[in-house]
């Protein structure tokens, strides 16, 4: 229970940055750091800013997911 709780604190901020903007744009770019093709939203969503997506990225590389 003790790990666990760690993990989940330790991973508030890769949380906040994946839901920082509507779902699924943050995760289509998560993915797409990864090295995964999954493109743009389509319309009427719109691709995740650039400040935020720099964000997510930096919380990322904390997890070695880029």
């Amino acid at each position: 229970m003790t790990k666990a709780c760690e993990m989940q604190l330790n991973s508030i901020n890769l949380i906040k940055a994946l839901f920082s903007e509507v779902n699924p744009i943050p995760v289509k770019k998560a993915l797409n750091l990864m090295g995964y093709n999954f493109g743009e939203p389509r319309l009427p969503l719109i691709p995740m800013s650039e400040a935020k997506a720099e964000k997510l990225k930096d919380e990322m590389k904390k997890f070695n997911l880029v």
